[in-house]
Protein backbone atom coordinates (compact mmCIF):
# COMPACT_ATOMS: atom_id res chain seq x y z
CA UNK A 1 0.00 0.00 0.00
CA UNK A 2 1.74 3.12 -1.18
CA UNK A 3 0.70 6.38 0.43
CA UNK A 4 -0.47 9.06 -1.94
CA UNK A 5 -1.12 12.78 -1.46
CA UNK A 6 0.86 15.18 0.69
CA UNK A 7 1.41 14.96 4.40
CA UNK A 8 -0.45 17.77 6.20
CA UNK A 9 1.18 19.61 9.06
CA UNK A 10 0.56 18.04 12.43
CA UNK A 11 0.04 19.88 15.68
CA UNK A 12 0.32 17.79 18.82
CA UNK A 13 1.42 18.26 22.38
CA UNK A 14 4.66 16.99 23.83
CA UNK A 15 7.27 18.12 26.27
CA UNK A 16 10.30 16.62 27.98
CA UNK A 17 10.28 16.53 31.76
CA UNK A 18 13.12 14.01 31.79
CA UNK A 19 15.60 12.67 29.25
CA UNK A 20 13.56 10.82 26.64
CA UNK A 21 14.56 7.18 26.17
CA UNK A 22 14.29 7.80 22.46
CA UNK A 23 16.87 10.60 22.60
CA UNK A 24 19.02 8.51 24.87
CA UNK A 25 18.88 5.60 22.44
CA UNK A 26 19.69 7.82 19.51
CA UNK A 27 22.61 9.27 21.43
CA UNK A 28 24.04 5.82 21.89
CA UNK A 29 23.91 5.26 18.15
CA UNK A 30 24.78 8.66 16.76
CA UNK A 31 26.40 10.59 19.59
CA UNK A 32 25.07 13.33 21.84
CA UNK A 33 22.05 15.21 20.57
CA UNK A 34 21.34 18.84 21.23
CA UNK A 35 18.07 20.72 21.07
CA UNK A 36 17.95 24.50 21.23
CA UNK A 37 14.41 24.23 22.59
CA UNK A 38 15.77 22.48 25.69
CA UNK A 39 18.60 24.89 26.41
CA UNK A 40 18.41 26.51 29.81
CA UNK A 41 18.59 30.22 29.14
CA UNK A 42 16.73 32.64 31.39
CA UNK A 43 13.81 34.67 29.98
CA UNK A 44 14.09 33.00 26.61
CA UNK A 45 10.94 32.83 24.50
CA UNK A 46 9.99 29.23 23.93
CA UNK A 47 9.81 28.17 20.28
CA UNK A 48 8.20 25.18 18.63
CA UNK A 49 10.47 22.28 17.75
CA UNK A 50 10.10 21.51 14.06
CA UNK A 51 10.50 18.01 12.66
CA UNK A 52 10.57 17.16 8.98
CA UNK A 53 8.79 13.99 7.91
CA UNK A 54 8.00 12.57 4.48
CA UNK A 55 5.66 9.75 3.43
CA UNK A 56 7.92 9.01 0.45
CA UNK A 57 10.90 10.61 -1.33
CA UNK A 58 8.64 12.41 -3.81
CA UNK A 59 6.68 14.30 -1.18
CA UNK A 60 7.42 17.96 -0.68
CA UNK A 61 8.83 18.85 2.71
CA UNK A 62 6.25 19.20 5.46
CA UNK A 63 6.94 20.41 8.98
CA UNK A 64 5.52 18.61 12.01
CA UNK A 65 5.26 21.09 14.87
CA UNK A 66 5.71 20.13 18.49
CA UNK A 67 4.64 22.72 21.05
CA UNK A 68 3.31 21.82 24.46
CA UNK A 69 2.75 23.30 27.88
CA UNK A 70 4.89 21.76 30.59
CA UNK A 71 1.87 20.12 32.16
CA UNK A 72 1.72 17.67 29.28
CA UNK A 73 3.88 14.63 28.62
CA UNK A 74 6.52 12.66 30.45
CA UNK A 75 9.21 12.27 27.82
CA UNK A 76 7.52 9.17 26.42
CA UNK A 77 3.87 9.96 25.83
CA UNK A 78 2.00 12.51 23.78
CA UNK A 79 -1.37 13.70 25.00
CA UNK A 80 -3.96 16.29 24.17
CA UNK A 81 -2.67 16.56 20.62
CA UNK A 82 -4.49 16.86 17.34
CA UNK A 83 -3.49 17.09 13.71
CA UNK A 84 -5.32 20.30 12.90
CA UNK A 85 -8.42 22.28 13.82
CA UNK A 86 -10.37 20.46 11.11
CA UNK A 87 -12.31 17.22 11.82
CA UNK A 88 -10.07 14.21 11.29
CA UNK A 89 -10.88 10.78 9.90
CA UNK A 90 -9.52 9.28 13.11
CA UNK A 91 -11.94 11.29 15.24
CA UNK A 92 -14.86 10.26 13.04
CA UNK A 93 -13.87 6.60 13.30
CA UNK A 94 -13.60 6.82 17.08
CA UNK A 95 -17.13 8.25 17.30
CA UNK A 96 -18.49 5.12 15.61
CA UNK A 97 -17.13 2.82 18.29
CA UNK A 98 -17.36 2.10 21.99
CA UNK A 99 -15.14 0.69 24.71
CA UNK A 100 -15.81 -2.88 25.83
CA UNK A 101 -14.24 -4.13 29.05
CA UNK A 102 -12.85 -7.67 28.86
CA UNK A 103 -9.98 -9.76 30.26
CA UNK A 104 -8.67 -9.10 33.71
CA UNK A 105 -5.46 -7.16 34.24
CA UNK A 106 -2.79 -9.39 35.75
CA UNK A 107 -0.01 -8.26 38.08
CA UNK A 108 0.20 -6.09 41.17
CA UNK A 109 -1.43 -2.98 39.73
CA UNK A 110 1.83 -1.01 39.99
CA UNK A 111 2.13 2.07 37.78
CA UNK A 112 3.89 1.30 34.50
CA UNK A 113 7.44 2.60 34.09
CA UNK A 114 9.58 2.99 31.02
CA UNK A 115 12.04 0.13 30.37
CA UNK A 116 15.12 2.35 30.14
CA UNK A 117 15.14 4.91 32.96
CA UNK A 118 12.40 3.46 35.15
CA UNK A 119 10.36 6.66 35.10
CA UNK A 120 6.59 6.51 35.60
CA UNK A 121 4.77 6.58 32.27
CA UNK A 122 2.02 9.04 31.35
CA UNK A 123 -1.70 8.41 31.67
CA UNK A 124 -2.03 7.07 28.11
CA UNK A 125 0.55 4.39 28.91
CA UNK A 126 -1.32 3.14 31.98
CA UNK A 127 -4.04 0.51 31.90
CA UNK A 128 -7.31 0.15 33.74
CA UNK A 129 -7.10 -1.00 37.32
CA UNK A 130 -8.92 -4.30 36.81
CA UNK A 131 -10.17 -5.02 33.26
CA UNK A 132 -8.75 -4.02 29.88
CA UNK A 133 -10.62 -1.70 27.53
CA UNK A 134 -11.10 -2.76 23.90
CA UNK A 135 -12.22 -0.40 21.17
CA UNK A 136 -15.05 -2.00 19.17
CA UNK A 137 -17.15 -0.86 16.22
CA UNK A 138 -20.50 -2.50 15.45
CA UNK A 139 -22.76 -2.24 12.43
CA UNK A 140 -26.09 -3.90 11.70
CA UNK A 141 -28.87 -5.23 13.90
CA UNK A 142 -27.83 -6.99 17.11
CA UNK A 143 -30.62 -9.52 16.44
CA UNK A 144 -28.79 -10.88 13.42
CA UNK A 145 -26.00 -13.46 13.29
CA UNK A 146 -22.75 -11.92 14.65
CA UNK A 147 -19.69 -11.77 12.41
CA UNK A 148 -16.51 -10.70 14.19
CA UNK A 149 -13.80 -9.18 11.99
CA UNK A 150 -10.29 -9.49 13.45
CA UNK A 151 -7.40 -7.43 12.11
CA UNK A 152 -3.87 -8.67 11.56
CA UNK A 153 -0.42 -7.62 12.66
CA UNK A 154 0.22 -4.73 12.46
CA UNK A 155 -3.10 -3.10 11.66
CA UNK A 156 -6.30 -1.82 13.24
CA UNK A 157 -10.04 -2.42 13.21
CA UNK A 158 -10.17 0.54 10.81
CA UNK A 159 -8.94 -1.79 8.06
CA UNK A 160 -12.47 -3.27 7.89
CA UNK A 161 -14.21 0.08 7.34
CA UNK A 162 -15.25 -0.93 3.80
CA UNK A 163 -16.36 -4.42 4.85
CA UNK A 164 -18.64 -3.37 7.73
CA UNK A 165 -21.39 -1.62 5.71
CA UNK A 166 -21.60 -4.56 3.29
CA UNK A 167 -21.97 -7.19 6.00
CA UNK A 168 -24.30 -5.09 8.13
CA UNK A 169 -27.09 -5.55 5.59
CA UNK A 170 -27.54 -9.17 6.66
CA UNK A 171 -25.43 -9.61 9.79
CA UNK A 172 -24.35 -8.00 13.04
CA UNK A 173 -20.81 -7.06 12.01
CA UNK A 174 -18.30 -6.32 14.77
CA UNK A 175 -14.63 -5.38 14.63
CA UNK A 176 -12.17 -4.43 17.34
CA UNK A 177 -8.61 -3.28 18.01
CA UNK A 178 -6.38 -5.89 19.64
CA UNK A 179 -4.72 -4.85 22.89
CA UNK A 180 -1.70 -2.80 21.87
CA UNK A 181 -3.34 -1.39 18.73
CA UNK A 182 -5.60 1.48 17.70
CA UNK A 183 -7.78 2.85 20.48
CA UNK A 184 -7.63 -0.22 22.75
CA UNK A 185 -5.50 -0.34 25.90
CA UNK A 186 -1.76 -0.56 25.34
CA UNK A 187 -0.31 -1.79 28.62
CA UNK A 188 3.40 -1.40 29.14
CA UNK A 189 4.93 -4.92 28.87
CA UNK A 190 5.35 -6.36 32.35
CA UNK A 191 2.42 -4.41 33.79
CA UNK A 192 -0.60 -6.64 33.38
CA UNK A 193 -0.01 -7.92 29.83
CA UNK A 194 3.17 -9.15 28.13
CA UNK A 195 1.83 -9.56 24.57
CA UNK A 196 2.56 -13.28 24.30
CA UNK A 197 0.45 -15.21 21.80
CA UNK A 198 -0.96 -17.28 24.65
CA UNK A 199 -2.21 -14.12 26.34
CA UNK A 200 -3.85 -13.05 23.10
CA UNK A 201 -5.68 -16.40 22.91
CA UNK A 202 -7.08 -16.08 26.44
CA UNK A 203 -7.93 -12.39 26.05
CA UNK A 204 -9.78 -13.12 22.78
CA UNK A 205 -11.92 -15.64 24.64
CA UNK A 206 -12.83 -13.01 27.23
CA UNK A 207 -13.71 -10.45 24.57
CA UNK A 208 -15.86 -12.78 22.45
CA UNK A 209 -17.78 -13.78 25.56
CA UNK A 210 -18.60 -10.10 26.05
CA UNK A 211 -19.48 -9.44 22.41
CA UNK A 212 -21.63 -12.42 21.52
CA UNK A 213 -23.61 -15.00 23.48
CA UNK A 214 -24.78 -17.03 20.48
CA UNK A 215 -22.75 -18.77 17.80
CA UNK A 216 -20.47 -16.48 15.80
CA UNK A 217 -18.56 -16.39 12.55
CA UNK A 218 -14.95 -15.27 12.80
CA UNK A 219 -12.92 -13.54 10.09
CA UNK A 220 -9.22 -13.03 10.81
CA UNK A 221 -6.41 -11.62 8.72
CA UNK A 222 -2.68 -12.34 8.56
CA UNK A 223 -0.36 -13.15 11.44
CA UNK A 224 -3.06 -13.23 14.12
CA UNK A 225 -4.72 -16.18 12.34
CA UNK A 226 -2.84 -18.85 14.37
CA UNK A 227 -4.01 -17.14 17.58
CA UNK A 228 -7.65 -17.26 16.47
CA UNK A 229 -7.37 -20.88 15.29
CA UNK A 230 -5.92 -21.82 18.68
CA UNK A 231 -8.94 -20.17 20.34
CA UNK A 232 -11.32 -21.87 17.92
CA UNK A 233 -9.93 -25.31 18.74
CA UNK A 234 -11.40 -25.12 22.23
CA UNK A 235 -14.65 -23.43 21.15
CA UNK A 236 -15.75 -25.24 18.00
CA UNK A 237 -19.30 -25.45 19.28
CA UNK A 238 -19.51 -21.64 19.36
CA UNK A 239 -18.34 -21.11 15.76
CA UNK A 240 -20.51 -21.10 12.67
CA UNK A 241 -17.72 -20.24 10.22
CA UNK A 242 -14.02 -19.47 10.27
CA UNK A 243 -12.63 -17.35 7.44
CA UNK A 244 -8.87 -16.81 7.17
CA UNK A 245 -7.48 -13.92 5.10
CA UNK A 246 -3.92 -14.55 3.90
CA UNK A 247 -2.93 -16.58 6.97
CA UNK A 248 0.60 -18.02 7.48
CA UNK A 249 -0.23 -21.58 6.40
CA UNK A 250 3.12 -23.12 5.42
CA UNK A 251 6.55 -23.54 7.00
CA UNK A 252 7.84 -20.72 4.78
CA UNK A 253 5.30 -18.40 6.40
CA UNK A 254 6.57 -19.01 9.93
CA UNK A 255 9.01 -16.08 9.96
CA UNK A 256 8.09 -12.41 10.01
CA UNK A 257 9.15 -10.34 6.98
CA UNK A 258 12.09 -8.01 7.59
CA UNK A 259 9.74 -5.01 7.64
CA UNK A 260 8.17 -6.39 10.83
CA UNK A 261 11.02 -8.37 12.37
CA UNK A 262 13.10 -5.17 12.65
CA UNK A 263 10.82 -4.10 15.50
CA UNK A 264 11.97 -7.07 17.59
CA UNK A 265 15.65 -6.04 17.51
CA UNK A 266 17.31 -4.82 20.67
CA UNK A 267 17.52 -1.02 20.86
CA UNK A 268 17.07 -0.47 17.11
CA UNK A 269 13.65 -2.10 17.25
CA UNK A 270 12.66 0.11 20.18
CA UNK A 271 13.68 3.19 18.19
CA UNK A 272 11.93 2.18 14.96
CA UNK A 273 8.77 1.17 16.84
CA UNK A 274 8.40 4.80 17.96
CA UNK A 275 8.57 6.09 14.37
CA UNK A 276 4.96 6.48 13.11
CA UNK A 277 5.92 6.31 9.44
CA UNK A 278 7.97 3.14 9.86
CA UNK A 279 5.54 1.54 12.33
CA UNK A 280 2.40 2.26 10.31
CA UNK A 281 3.04 3.50 6.76
CA UNK A 282 5.95 1.24 5.82
CA UNK A 283 4.53 -1.75 7.66
CA UNK A 284 1.29 -1.44 5.70
CA UNK A 285 2.53 -0.27 2.30
CA UNK A 286 5.26 -2.87 1.79
CA UNK A 287 2.94 -5.88 1.67
CA UNK A 288 0.63 -5.24 -1.27
CA UNK A 289 -0.46 -3.00 -4.15
CA UNK A 290 -2.97 -0.80 -2.32
CA UNK A 291 -2.48 2.97 -2.55
CA UNK A 292 -3.58 4.34 0.81
CA UNK A 293 -5.14 7.77 0.99
CA UNK A 294 -3.53 10.30 3.29
CA UNK A 295 -6.62 10.54 5.53
CA UNK A 296 -6.51 6.79 6.06
CA UNK A 297 -2.77 6.86 6.70
CA UNK A 298 -3.28 9.42 9.45
CA UNK A 299 -5.65 7.04 11.27
CA UNK A 300 -2.97 4.38 11.35
CA UNK A 301 -0.29 6.85 12.45
CA UNK A 302 -2.33 8.38 15.25
CA UNK A 303 -1.58 5.78 17.98
CA UNK A 304 2.16 6.28 17.45
CA UNK A 305 1.81 10.07 17.41
CA UNK A 306 -0.29 10.28 20.54
CA UNK A 307 1.41 7.78 22.85
CA UNK A 308 4.79 6.13 23.24
CA UNK A 309 2.92 3.09 24.56
CA UNK A 310 2.01 2.08 20.99
CA UNK A 311 5.68 1.71 20.09
CA UNK A 312 6.51 -0.23 23.25
CA UNK A 313 3.60 -2.58 22.50
CA UNK A 314 4.72 -3.06 18.88
CA UNK A 315 8.22 -3.91 20.08
CA UNK A 316 6.88 -6.48 22.56
CA UNK A 317 4.47 -8.09 20.07
CA UNK A 318 7.23 -8.37 17.46
CA UNK A 319 9.46 -10.17 19.95
CA UNK A 320 6.66 -12.55 20.88
CA UNK A 321 5.92 -13.26 17.21
CA UNK A 322 9.57 -13.89 16.47
CA UNK A 323 9.78 -16.35 19.34
CA UNK A 324 6.40 -18.12 19.07
CA UNK A 325 5.09 -17.78 15.50
CA UNK A 326 6.73 -20.95 14.16
CA UNK A 327 5.15 -23.09 16.88
CA UNK A 328 1.75 -21.47 16.42
CA UNK A 329 1.86 -21.96 12.63
CA UNK A 330 2.71 -25.64 13.12
CA UNK A 331 -0.15 -25.99 15.60
CA UNK A 332 -2.53 -24.29 13.18
CA UNK A 333 -1.53 -26.71 10.42
CA UNK A 334 -2.28 -29.69 12.66
CA UNK A 335 -5.58 -28.25 13.87
CA UNK A 336 -6.89 -27.45 10.38
CA UNK A 337 -5.91 -30.87 8.99
CA UNK A 338 -7.24 -32.88 11.95
CA UNK A 339 -10.30 -34.98 11.16
CA UNK A 340 -11.84 -33.82 14.44
CA UNK A 341 -11.92 -30.23 13.17
CA UNK A 342 -15.63 -29.52 12.65
CA UNK A 343 -15.68 -25.80 11.81
CA UNK A 344 -16.48 -24.79 8.24
CA UNK A 345 -13.26 -23.08 7.20
CA UNK A 346 -12.55 -20.92 4.15
CA UNK A 347 -9.25 -19.38 3.10
CA UNK A 348 -9.26 -16.11 1.15
CA UNK A 349 -5.97 -15.33 -0.56
CA UNK A 350 -4.85 -12.03 -2.04
CA UNK A 351 -2.44 -13.19 -4.71
CA UNK A 352 -0.37 -10.00 -4.71
CA UNK A 353 0.84 -10.60 -1.16
CA UNK A 354 4.49 -9.52 -0.90
CA UNK A 355 5.01 -11.06 2.53
CA UNK A 356 3.53 -14.55 2.25
CA UNK A 357 4.29 -16.70 -0.79
CA UNK A 358 1.39 -18.47 -2.48
CA UNK A 359 3.42 -21.66 -2.97
CA UNK A 360 1.89 -24.48 -0.98
CA UNK A 361 -1.36 -22.65 -0.12
CA UNK A 362 -3.47 -24.37 -2.78
CA UNK A 363 -2.08 -27.80 -1.86
CA UNK A 364 -2.75 -27.20 1.84
CA UNK A 365 -6.38 -26.24 1.24
CA UNK A 366 -6.89 -29.21 -1.06
CA UNK A 367 -5.36 -31.70 1.39
CA UNK A 368 -7.30 -30.28 4.36
CA UNK A 369 -10.54 -30.02 2.35
CA UNK A 370 -10.96 -26.30 3.01
CA UNK A 371 -12.37 -23.96 0.38
CA UNK A 372 -9.89 -21.54 -1.20
CA UNK A 373 -11.04 -18.23 -2.68
CA UNK A 374 -8.44 -16.32 -4.67
CA UNK A 375 -8.46 -12.53 -5.07
CA UNK A 376 -6.03 -11.70 -7.91
CA UNK A 377 -5.97 -7.93 -7.30
CA UNK A 378 -5.50 -8.03 -3.51
CA UNK A 379 -2.35 -8.14 -1.41
CA UNK A 380 -1.66 -9.20 2.18
CA UNK A 381 -4.30 -6.88 3.69
CA UNK A 382 -7.20 -8.11 1.59
CA UNK A 383 -9.73 -5.96 3.44
CA UNK A 384 -7.82 -2.82 2.46
CA UNK A 385 -7.31 -3.75 -1.17
CA UNK A 386 -10.75 -5.14 -1.98
CA UNK A 387 -12.95 -4.26 0.98
CA UNK A 388 -16.39 -4.18 -0.64
CA UNK A 389 -15.71 -7.27 -2.74
CA UNK A 390 -14.45 -9.09 0.35
CA UNK A 391 -17.61 -8.16 2.26
CA UNK A 392 -19.79 -9.64 -0.47
CA UNK A 393 -17.75 -12.85 -0.60
CA UNK A 394 -17.83 -13.27 3.19
CA UNK A 395 -21.60 -12.80 3.14
CA UNK A 396 -21.99 -15.52 0.50
CA UNK A 397 -19.77 -17.96 2.39
CA UNK A 398 -21.70 -17.52 5.63
CA UNK A 399 -25.16 -17.57 4.07
CA UNK A 400 -24.35 -20.38 1.61
CA UNK A 401 -26.64 -18.61 -0.85
CA UNK A 402 -24.37 -19.37 -3.77
CA UNK A 403 -21.29 -21.30 -4.73
CA UNK A 404 -18.00 -19.40 -5.06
Amino acid sequence: MAVQAKTPSLHFSHTFHSPSPMLASLSLLFGPLRSTSMASKPQRIRKSLELTCKSNPNDSQQDYLIDAPESVGDGFSFSGGKYSDEPSQSDEWFKKGKMVRAHGVAGSGEKAKDPIFGLTMGVSSQTSADVFRWFCVESGSADKHPVILIHGFPSQAYSYRKVLPVLSKDYHAITFDWLGFGFSDKPQPGYGFDYTLGEYVSSLESLINELAISKVSLVVQGYFSPVVVKYALSHQEKLNNLILLNPPLTAKHANLPSTLSIFSNFLLGEIFAQDPLRASDKALTSCGPYKMKEDDAMVYRRPYLTSGSSGFALNAISRAMKKELKTYVEDMQMILTDKKWNVQTTVFWGQRDRWLNYDGVEDFCKDSNHKLVELPMAGHHVQEDRGEELGQLISKVISKRSQI
